[in-house]
C-alpha cells in the first residue's frame, strides 16, 4: 500500500482504538501499534495475531490485524478479519472504511461501494469515508461522482496534504488541470517533500509545457524515490525535452535497470542513443524492446531505422517486414523498407516499395524524392528528375530535394538550372554546408572564381572540418593568384582528411572487436581496440571497450586506467558495476 494510505489510516486508528479486555492483550497490542508507527508490518502483524488470540472479541485487535493484512497484499484474510470486527461492532467507522478499501482491492465494487456508504451515514464528517468512496466510484468509471466526494473530503480535513495529492488526481482525469494544479500546489505547502505530489505535479507542468519546474519537482521526487523507475522515467522524458540528452539516457538507463520489463523505456533510451551516434547500443536497446513488445510495429520500425543508421541494412528488412506485416497500410513502414533495399543497392525492391508507398499518400513530397533517389541511382535520370520536379512542386521548402535536383543537373551539364536549384536549398536551410560546396563548385567549373570562393568559404564557416571545401578553396585561390592563400586551404584539407581516416578506422575496428569480444574472443578484441585507438588516440567508445575486454580478463589496474581515459574525453561513459 502506498505510504499516505498508512498515514492516512493511522492517523484514524490513533483516535478509535480503545483498551483490549486484558492487560497482558492491551500491551501486546500497544506493541503492534508502534510497529506500525515504525512501518514494520511483520511485527505488527505478530503482535495483533498475539492479541487477537488473547482477546478474541476486540473489535480494535480484528480491524488493526485487517488493516495490516490488506497492508502485506492478504486481502482474503484482511476481509475476514474486518468481518469479525464489524460482526462484534457493527457500527466501527473505520472497519468499514478498511473493509472497503479490501473489497476495492478484490475489485468487488458493489460490496466495496456498500461499506463505503455506510461509512458515510455513520460519519457524514468523516473525510476518510469520503475519500474511500470516491476511490470506489473513480474505479467505477464514475468520475464526477468521484470528484465530488473527493471534494467532500478535502473540505472536511483541508490539512491533509494526501488528500489534495488524490483530488488533484481525479481533477486531471476530467481535464480540470489548472484546478488540480492548485490542489497539488497546496498538499506541497502543507507537506513541502510530500512525493506523491511533487510527482504529479512535475508531470502536470511537463505536460503544460513548463519545463523547468517539471524538472526540479521530479528530481526532487527520484531523489527521495530512488527505487522508482517511473520517478527516473518521467525525469528522463522532461531533460529530453529539455534536449539535456546525456542526462535523461542515465535516467532511461536507471529505468531499465529497475523495470527491466519496461518497453518503452528501452525505446526512449535506444532512440536517444540513436541521436547521440551511439548505434550499437541504439540497436540492443530497441531490439531488448520489440522482445518486450513483439507485437508493436513501431517497434520493429525503430529497430530497423537504428540498423539502417548502422549500415545493417539488411538485417533491417525483415524488421520493417515485421512492422508492415502488423500494420500492412502504413505508408512510412513501407517507405523505409524502401530505404533498406536502397542502401543495399537493391534499386529495383527500393523503387517497388515507394511506388507502393505513393499508391496509399500519392502527395508525399520526401516519398517523390526517395523514388527519384532510386531512379537517380539507377541511372534513369528522366525520371529521376521528374520525381525531383514532383516533389519540389509540392514541397518547395524541402532543401533536399533542391539540393538533389542541383546535383543532377550539374551532373548533365545544365550549370545554370543547377545554380538556381543549390541557391534554393541555401535559401530553404541556411547552415546547409554541402549545398554551399557543391555550389562553389559548380561555380568554379563556370569560370565564376570570386563567388566560388564566396561559397566555399561559407561551406568552411559552416563546417570547419569540411576537406573537401578546403581542398576545392585551395584549387580556386590558386587559380585567382593567392598561391598563399590556397596553400594554408591545401594544408587544411590534408590534415582533416587524416584526421577523418583515423577515425574511421578507428570506428570500424571498435565494431569489430566488440563483435569478437561478444562472440568470446577476448584477446582478438582487445587487439582490435588496441588498433582502434592507434588510429585515433582520442576515441572514447575505443578506451571503454577496451576497458571492458581488459576487465573481462582480469587485468583490473590497466581496465581502469582505460575508464578513466574514457570518461575524460566522453563523461557519460561510466564504468559499469564489475
Amino acid at each position: 500500500m502506498p505510504a499516505w494510505v498508512l498515514l492516512g489510516t493511522l492517523a484514524l486508528l490513533a483516535h478509535a482504538q480503545q483498551k483490549a479486555a486484558q492487560p497482558s492483550a492491551d500491551a501486546i497490542y500497544q506493541r503492534g501499534m508502534q510497529a506500525l508507527q515504525r512501518g514494520d508490518l511483520q511485527s505488527a502483524r505478530t503482535a495483533f495475531e498475539q492479541a487477537v488470540k488473547l482477546a478474541p472479541n476486540s473489535p480494535e485487535a480484528h480491524n488493526s490485524l485487517g488493516w495490516t493484512l490488506l497492508s502485506l497484499g492478504q486481502i482474503d484474510d484482511a476481509a475476514a478479519q474486518l468481518r469479525t470486527a464489524l460482526r462484534l461492532r457493527p457500527a466501527f467507522l473505520l472497519a468499514h472504511i478498511n473493509l472497503s478499501n479490501a473489497l476495492l482491492a478484490k475489485h468487488d465494487l458493489d460490496a466495496a461501494q456498500t461499506e463505503a456508504q455506510e461509512a458515510i451515514r455513520l460519519d457524514p464528517k468523516s473525510g476518510e469515508a469520503h475519500r474511500t468512496l470516491g476511490k470506489v466510484l473513480n474505479k467505477r468509471g464514475d468520475l464526477n461522482s468521484a470528484v465530488a466526494e473527493m471534494a467532500q473530503a478535502v473540505d472536511l480535513e483541508p490539512q491533509r496534504a494526501d488528500l489534495r495529492d488524490e483530488y488533484g488526481s481525479l481533477l486531471v482525469q476530467t481535464s480540470q488541470t489548472e484546478k488540480a494544479r492548485e490542489q497539488f500546489s497546496e498538499a506541497l505547502r502543507l507537506s513541502p517533500r510530500y512525493a506523491p505530489a511533487q510527482f504529479h505535479l512535475g508531470i502536470l507542468l511537463w505536460q503544460r509545457g513548463e519545463l523547468e519546474n517539471a524538472r526540479q519537482l521530479l528530481a526532487s521526487y527520484a531523489e527521495a524515490s530512488t527505487d522508482s523507475s517511473q520517478a527516473h522515467y518521467y525525469l528522463g522524458r522532461v531533460l529530453e525535452d529539455l534536449g539535456r540528452r546525456e542526462e535523461a539516457a542515465r535516467e532511461f538507463t536507471a529505468v531499465v535497470r529497475l523495470k527491466p520489463d519496461w518497453a518503452e523505456a528501452y525505446t526512449r533510451l535506444g532512440l536517444l542513443q540513436q541521436r547521440q551516434g551511439d548505434v550499437e547500443a541504439a540497436i540492443a536497446a530497441l531490439r531488448r524492446a520489440t522482445e518486450l513488445e513483439p507485437d508493436d510495429p513501431d517497434a520493429h520500425n525503430n529497430l530497423g531505422l537504428a540498423l539502417v543508421q548502422g549500415g545493417q541494412a539488411a538485417k533491417a528488412v525483415p524488421e520493417f517486414e515485421t512492422a508492415l506485416r502488423l500494420r500492412p497500410d502504413d505508408p512510412g513502414y513501407q517507405t523505409n523498407l524502401g530505404t533498406a533495399y536502397l542502401q543495399q543497392a537493391d534499386f529495383e525492391s527500393a523503387i517497388a516499395h515507394f511506388e507502393a508507398a505513393l499508391k496509399r499518400t500519392p502527395d508525399d513530397a520526401i516519398l517523390h524524392y526517395d523514388l527519384g533517389l532510386a531512379l537517380k541511382l539507377k541511372d534513369q535520370l528522366p525520371e529521376a528528375l521528374a520525381e525531383f520536379r514532383r516533389a519540389e512542386e509540392i514541397d518547395p521548402s524541402q532543401p533536399d530535394v533542391h539540393y538533389t535536383l542541383g546535383v543532377t543537373l550539374w551532373q548533365q551539364g545544365d550549370f545554370d538550372a543547377s545554380v538556381k536549384e543549390l541557391r534554393a536549398a541555401i535559401a530553404a536551410r541556411a547552415d546547409y554546408a554541402e549545398a554551399y560546396y557543391t555550389l562553389g563548385t559548380v561555380l568554379k567549373q563556370q569560370g565564376k572564381l570570386p563567388d566560388a570562393a564566396a561559397a566555399l568559404r561559407q561551406a568552411i564557416q559552416l563546417q570547419p572540418d569540411f576537406a573537401g571545401a578546403h581542398t576545392t578553396l585551395a584549387s580556386v585561390l590558386r587559380a585567382l593568384g593567392d598561391n598563399e592563400g590556397a596553400a594554408a586551404e591545401a594544408r587544411a584539407g590534408q590534415e582533416i582528411g587524416r584526421e577523418k581516416t583515423g577515425l574511421q578506422a578507428a570506428v570500424l575496428a571498435t565494431n569489430s572487436g566488440r563483435r569478437l569480444l561478444d562472440a568470446g574472443d577476448v584477446d582478438s578484441a582487445i587487439a582490435q581496440f588496441r588498433s582502434a585507438i592507434a588510429s585515433s588516440p582520442n576515441y572514447a567508445q575505443a578506451h571503454f571497450q577496451l576497458a571492458i575486454a581488459l576487465r573481462r580478463k582480469g587485468e583490473k589496474e590497466e581496465s581502469t586506467k582505460e575508464f578513466r581515459r574514457a570518461t575524460e574525453l566522453n563523461p557519460q561513459l561510466v564504468a559499469p558495476p564489475s
